[in-house]
């Protein structure tokens, strides 16, 4: 059913050079949390490189996954959602999901047909179906066996899911037109708590039937409360114009501080009170009605939001500037996205004659990935088609 375009209104949300620095470096993150993986041996990847790490290395792999997990996706729910509202107010609802569709549904099935049965059944096969490519490839398409293959792709198809939600919303409510722009007051610290709170009981509460580990269609539901509240906060920061008001306030850089020095201190205080350096397993930190898992609930949320304010307040105080370098990168951040996972995986391959310590390997796997994944797209956004999606 068509709906009209909602009025316009003076609000909506502005360009700002350092949320495309922002964009980027998370993007940067995501290609280094995958490089992580492949040699850690903790979390879901295509490919996960013998030998396992020593203790102490998996340690310290620990923290430094748990720590980006805790908030760079949030970080693009954030963004999508902050600019979802801008383009809702441009295009009105119906506008605004063919243009979702368009930008977020097919990309994500060009994965699901194409990129990853390439890396499933040509560049890593040993983790395929032992029959003929060819008559595994249509089974896993007839089969409908395709859908579970999203990879990394699970985050566009949940984008997509939001946007339309946020799109039935505007279509049965339409905002009121303001004469006026708002003042863009940051959130009271009354508001923040509370938002805060309600994310990690959410958290801990998803997680009771949906442990982390545990995923529908490739997607851990175990994490999603972080990412409806954050495309949420989103929305509210472009209708309120507080963005750019709370990364540069004293809060966030405050925040980001607290983030970086106690994050680590705590996340080691959970785990010991947890019980998990003292051989005792982790299935009680993924989820349940287990104190260990409402402690990393507690920690992920908290720490997250911290670190996420933190890296608002860096890039706009320090990257808030637009160079053609910044805008090359940023105009191809995405297809990264799209595409690194079939960079990484021939590359995992290629340097697995590679005797090194993980940590050099990971480093060395985080540079190539990402040369090799923006030469990709820069040669994808050249081809006809691929440009209008990437």
């Amino acid at each position: 059913m068509k709906s009209p375009p909602l009025a316009p209104r003076t609000n909506g949300a502005v360009r700002l050079a350092w949320i495309d620095q922002l964009r980027t470096l998370v993007i940067v993150l995501v290609v280094n949390v995958h490089a992580c993986v492949t040699y850690s041996h903790l979390g879901r990847w295509y490919v996960i490189e013998p030998p396992e790490p020593s203790p102490p290395a998996k340690l310290a792999f620990l923290f430094w996954e748990g720590h980006l997990q805790s908030f760079f996706m949030g970080i693009l729910f954030l963004i999508a959602g902050y600019f979802a509202q801008g383009s809702i107010e441009r295009r009105g609802a119906s506008g605004f999901v063919r243009e979702r569709l368009v930008r977020l549904g097919m990309p994500t099935l060009l994965y699901m047909v194409a990129l990853h049965p390439l890396i499933v059944f040509a560049i890593n096969p040993d983790g395929a179906d032992r029959r003929p490519r060819f008559g595994a490839y249509m089974s896993y398409l007839v089969r409908g066996q395709f859908l579970d293959g999203s990879g990394p792709m699970w985050f566009a198809a949940a984008l997509l899911i939001f946007s339309c939600a946020l799109a039935g919303w505007r279509a049965a409510r339409p905002a009121p037109l303001r004469e006026k722009p708002p003042a863009g007051r940051v959130p009271s610290l009354t508001r923040i708590g509370a938002w805060v709170l309600l994310l990690v009981a959410a958290t801990f509460l998803t997680r009771t039937v949906q442990p982390v580990g545990t995923a529908i269609l490739n997607t851990q539901l175990g994490y999603f409360p972080q990412y409806i509240m954050a495309f949420g906060a989103g929305v509210a920061a472009s209708r309120g114009a507080w963005l750019q008001p709370i990364a540069r306030s004293a809060l966030a850089r405050r925040a980001g501080w607290l983030g970086l020095t106690l994050g680590p201190l705590a996340l080691g205080a959970v785990l010991v009170a947890g019980g998990l350096l003292k051989g005792e397993g982790t299935a009680d930190f993924t989820g349940g009605w287990h104190f260990a898992a409402l402690g990393i609930a507690t920690w992920e949320q908290v720490t997250g939001f911290a670190l996420g304010l933190g890296a608002l307040a860096f890039c706009a105080g320090n990257l808030d500037v637009s160079t053609p370098l910044s805008r090359w990168l940023s105009e191809r951040s995405f297809a990264v996205y799209v595409f690194h996972p079939v960079i990484l995986v021939a590359l995992t391959l290629a340097l697995r004659p590679l005797a090194g310590d993980p940590f050099l390997k990971v480093a060395l796997l985080t540079a190539a990935g990402l040369a090799g994944s923006y030469l990709v797209a820069d040669v994808a956004r050249r081809i006809p088609g691929l440009r209008t999606i990437l």
